[in-house]
């Protein structure tokens, strides 16, 4: 019975765990032989009661530390506890050495019983190791020893087992702290793995839009010039048109591969519908989503830089702006989209506004916006709110 803390899911035992029960185990069944051993040699005059009373006290506690609702429920350890306890005073009564079973005693007590009933039984059975004690003086002189020694050994099982709980609760916390440091190292990880997952795609479908897809666009403006150029009866207007056919159906592929790669906020719906599930995901400020203008669809390019933005810009805000509202507009117009994010927060002064984190500065908002030939702007000062604002011109075949 190791000194370790009750706790309602135990956890297995550790080495140490297993080396102090044995300690004890053995502290106690040695005890017990030595002093049924001293009253066989010295032929004390009740020496069979005493050799029967440390038979009787080995059998009890035996069978506690095999029962396992001892272990399980403080009941059921604290009537263990007392007939231990009775057993172990009938050995007191015979017998002066089974003074030295209260050593071990104290230790069973503190780690089976609630601390404020612990050091009461500790105290208790301290008290019976001086009355058997003095009550085996024969009328002698009792000396300060025999008052000092079960109360300092009181005092010192007490301090030990504090100790232990002490250094056992501390483990504890650390061994917590390093599970959730290992869990969360791992969903970092993960989180990394997905960014960086996402941040290809969203590269390869850049990469095929601007060079696959407005090759392929342009080849074919260049042989619609070509046909028209000629003769309606030229020879060569047949090859054109097969090579035609072969662009247009080529740009549907690459147009295809560029949709495959589309973020997943844009897998199930429109940009329009991915900005309004992200305002309602929003935690922190009431944000709104307002559209305005014609929708039309948008290159993926296009679609995926407006939504990050958006998502950036919304993250500065639930971080830094201690907003009460917010507002995200999407603006369709003859020639160009814009995209609005407006907040009433507390507002900064953009010329020192930091870089930001994981992404969500605005110079990474800017680079998204002029990597598209577009135009960034923010409008704010301190205590006055802030405005973000992208402006991207629609390509040919949107507008």
């Amino acid at each position: 019975m190791a000194s370790t803390p009750r706790s309602p899911a135990p956890r297995p035992l550790t080495p140490v765990s297993r080396v102090l029960r044995l300690c004890l185990h053995a502290l106690v069944f040695g005890l017990l032989a030595l002093a049924a051993g001293r009253a066989v040699t010295d032929s004390a005059p009740r020496a069979g009661w005493v050799v029967a009373a440390c038979a009787v006290v080995a059998a009890v506690y035996a069978a506690g530390v095999r029962a396992p609702a001892v272990h399980r429920s403080p009941r059921a350890a604290a009537v263990w506890l007392a007939g231990l306890g009775a057993v172990w005073t009938a050995l007191l009564v015979v017998s002066p050495d089974g003074l030295w079973i209260a050593f071990p005693l104290y230790f069973l007590e503190l780690h089976l019983l609630r601390l404020r009933w612990g050091i009461t039984a500790v105290a208790v059975t301290a008290c019976a190791a001086i009355g058997g004690f003095v009550a085996h003086a024969d009328g002698g002189a009792v000396s300060p020893g025999a008052f000092l020694g079960p109360l300092l050994g009181g005092a010192v099982a007490v301090a030990t087992v504090l100790g232990y709980q002490a250094l056992y609760r501390e483990s504890e916390r650390r061994r917590e702290l390093i599970e959730e440091l290992i869990a969360t190292r791992a969903e970092l990880a993960a989180a990394e793995r997905d960014a960086g997952i996402l941040a290809e795609r969203e590269r390869l479908a850049r990469e095929i839009h601007d060079t696959l897809a407005q090759g392929l666009s342009s080849i074919q403006l260049l042989l619609r010039a070509a046909e028209r150029s000629l003769p309606q009866d030229a020879p060569a207007l047949e090859h054109i048109g097969r090579a035609r056919g072969a662009a247009q159906e080529n740009l549907a592929e690459a147009r295809r591969f560029v949709r495959a790669l589309t973020p997943p906020d844009l897998e199930h719906g429109s940009l329009a519908a991915a900005l309004e599930r992200l305002c309602a995901a929003a935690p922190g400020p009431r944000v709104r989503f307002c559209l305005s203008g014609a929708p039309r669809v948008l290159p993926t390019p296009y679609e995926v830089a407006l939504l990050r933005i958006a998502q950036s810009a919304l993250a500065n805000v639930v971080r830094h702006a201690r907003a009460d509202r917010a507002e995200i507009t999407l603006t369709f117009m003859d020639a160009s989209v814009t995209l609005d994010v407006v907040d009433d927060g507390t507002g900064f002064d953009p010329s020192s506004a930091p870089s930001g984190e994981g992404g969500f500065g605005l110079p990474a908002m800017r680079s998204r916006a002029e990597t598209l030939g577009g135009l960034f702007t923010v409008e704010s000062s301190p205590g006055q709110g802030a405005a973000v604002a992208v402006t991207l011109p629609l390509p040919l075949e949107a507008s």
